[in-house]
């Protein structure tokens, strides 16, 4: 594509073949198995995600991110919440560097984790720590992790979900994904009191509430 400049690859063992690639129309975005997972057309996504929360009039005085990535989502929190305390989470460390190196992660003011999401929310829940809000964003490429579709992990999120907040899970929607992404949907309506179906451009979200 004219215009369109790759900054850096490297190889990784959780997302394998990461790209930085930098566009007139998108600015610069991270790749995963060609896939963007930071950055670009993911940005917009986000955003308006987080504006449709926003606009609910929630209160967020604490984030957690399961999936941090390059730090897209991290980003338009603190815009929106700027008194927030919020916590990325991802088992990367070869993501959160090129966040780091190419999307100004570090510009953002959080607490960076790199460890596993599963082990994460469960010490988490032994503490009884509770957030506002709950982004759960947690592909490999494409591929959404099989511990994370079951219904003991959504038990886990709702357990630290604060009784007025909100969680979104984050899931792809389009071609053969659709299907999986419904029953994945259905899943999380047995977990929370209530889930709200959101559709921006390929991907679905559930905004999931406690009450």
């Amino acid at each position: 594509m004219l215009g369109t400049k790759i900054l850096e690859e490297r190889d990784s063992k959780y997302n394998g073949h990461l790209r930085v690639v930098k566009t007139l129309g998108l600015g610069t975005y991270i790749q995963a198995e060609g896939l963007t997972q930071s950055g670009g057309i993911v940005e917009d996504i986000w955003k308006q995600t987080l504006k449709r929360i926003y606009n609910l009039k929630f209160t967020i005085n604490n984030c957690l991110i399961l999936g941090l990535g390059g730090g897209t989502a991290a980003k338009l929190v603190r815009k929106k919440w700027s008194g927030a305390k919020i916590t990325g989470i991802d088992i990367d460390p070869i993501m959160i560097e090129l966040g780091r190196k190419y999307l100004g992660l570090d510009e953002v003011g959080l607490d960076i984790k790199v460890e596993d999401a599963l082990e994460t929310v469960e010490k988490l829940k032994r503490k009884n720590e509770k957030f506002d809000l709950i982004i759960v964003d947690l592909y490999n490429g494409d591929q959404f992790p099989e511990k994370f579709e079951n219904e003991n992990y959504m038990h886990l999120v709702r357990n630290i979900l604060a009784r007025s907040g909100v969680a979104i899970f984050n899931q792809l929607y389009y071609d053969d994904k659709r299907s999986n992404t419904i029953r994945f949907g259905l899943k999380l309506q047995k977990v929370f009191s209530r889930v709200e179906y959101y559709y921006p451009e390929a991907n679905l979200m559930f905004l999931c509430y406690n009450k």
